[in-house]
C-alpha cells in the first residue's frame, strides 16, 4: 500500500497549489461554502535516480516509480478533517508570500484546528458508544469510561501527546500524526511555480530550475520522518520501485506487491542495486556472491532488488495439491 499524506493549512495558504505541484492534477481550489465538498485525491510519483539504472542493467522495457497518495481537503472543518485520519503524515502549508503573514502563528492555528477536530471526534464517538453500551456490554462500558476521561483531558486544553494513557486504536487521532510544515514563499517552496512546472515535460521543467525540485525535498522529509525505505523489482517488462516502512520483512514486501506472492512465498533472491549495477548483470552478481537467497523473515534494506519466488494459488474449485 502506498504511503499517504494529507495537506492541511489555512484558507489562501496554497494547499491546493501544492497538491497540484505534487500530483500534476491541475485542479482548481474550492471555496468552502457549506454542503459537501469533496477532497482532492491524487498520486505523486517519487523520483529515484536508482530506478533507471536498475532498469538499464536488467533490460526493462519501462520504469514505474513508487508513489505517494496525496489528499487535499477543501477547508479545515472538523468533519472534513476526518477524511485525513488514515493518512501516514500531514503537510501543513503556511503562507510565506505576503509581508503581513506570520507562518509560525499560522502553524499554531493549524495545530489548534487539528486539536479541535480530535476533540469533536472523541465527543461524537463517546455519544455513539454510550448508546451502544446501554446493552450492558462490559467492553463497551469500559470504552465509555476511557472516552470520558480522554474528552475531559482535551476540554482542559491538553494535547493528546500529554495524555498518559493508551488511546483506543479506532480513534486515529490527527494530532499524533507527523506534521511537516512547508512555507509557501521565497523562504520555502514557490508552490505556484512548482505547480506550473509540473505541467511541463520533466526535462523542460528542470531547465527552469536552478537546482533540484523543491518538491523532492518535501518527499525526502516525509520519507525521513516516516522511516521509509525503497526496494525494487525488475524483469524484462518493467522495473518498479516500492516504498515501505523501515524494518519490513521479505514477506511483507511480497504482500505489498501482490497478496498471492505473500500467500505462496517460498524465498527471494536479493541483490543490492549498487552491486547489480557494478557487476553488470544478475548472473555476474550471483557469480561474485553478491546475490543471495533469503527467507520470509529477511529484513529488507533500502536499495534491495528483490526477485520473489512463490507458488501461485490453485485455481478456484481445485485443491492446492491437485
Amino acid at each position: 500500500m502506498a504511503l499517504e499524506i494529507g495537506i492541511v493549512g489555512l484558507r489562501g495558504s496554497g494547499k491546493t497549489t501544492l497538491f497540484n505541484a505534487l500530483t500534476g492534477a491541475g485542479v482548481e481550489a474550492q471555496t468552502y461554502l457549506g454542503g459537501a465538498p469533496k477532497p482532492n485525491v491524487g498520486v505523486a510519483p517519487v523520483v529515484d535516480d536508482r530506478l533507471p539504472r536498475v532498469a538499464s542493467v536488467v533490460g526493462s522495457a519501462r520504469t514505474t516509480p513508487a508513489a505517494i497518495r496525496v489528499v487535499d481537503i477543501p477547508g479545515s472543518d472538523a468533519a472534513l478533517m476526518g477524511g485525513l485520519r488514515q493518512v501516514d503524515a500531514l503537510v501543513a502549508v503556511l503562507d510565506a508570500f505576503n509581508t503581513s503573514s506570520d507562518p509560525q502563528a499560522d502553524l499554531e492555528t493549524v495545530k489548534l484546528e487539528l486539536l479541535v477536530a480530535d476533540r469533536d471526534h472523541v465527543e461524537r464517538r463517546l455519544e455513539r458508544v454510550s448508546r451502544q453500551a446501554k446493552s450492558g456490554d462490559a467492553a463497551l462500558r469500559r470504552d465509555v469510561a476511557e472516552l470520558q476521561q480522554l474528552l475531559a483531558h482535551l476540554e482542559a486544553g491538553n494535547t493528546l501527546e500529554a495524555y498518559g494513557e493508551s488511546l483506543l486504536p479506532e480513534l486515529q487521532p490527527l494530532t499524533t500524526k507527523t506534521l511537516l510544515p512547508v512555507a509557501n514563499g521565497p523562504s520555502g517552496i514557490d508552490c505556484k511555480l512548482e505547480a506550473e512546472l509540473a505541467e511541463l515535460d520533466p526535462a523542460e521543467a528542470a531547465s527552469f530550475r536552478e537546482g533540484p525540485s523543491a518538491l523532492e525535498e518535501v518527499v525526502r522529509r516525509v520519507f525521513d520522518e516516516l522511516a521509509t525505505i525503497s526496494f525494487f523489482t525488475a524483469n524484462e517488462r518493467e522495473a518498479r520501485a516500492w516504498n515501505l516502512r523501515s524494518g519490513v520483512t521479505a514477506l511483507q514486501a511480497a504482500a505489498a506487491i501482490h497478496t498471492d506472492m505473500a500467500q505462496g512465498f517460498i524465498r527471494c533472491e536479493v541483490v543490492h542495486w549498487s552491486d547489480l549495477v557494478e557487476s553488470g548483470s544478475r548472473a555476474e552478481a550471483a557469480r561474485q556472491g553478491l546475490q543471495r537467497l533469503e527467507g520470509k523473515d529477511y529484513p529488507v534494506e533500502d536499495g534491495d532488488l528483490l526477485s520473489i519466488r512463490f507458488s501461485p494459488p490453485a485455481p478456484r474449485g481445485r485443491s492446492s495439491s491437485s
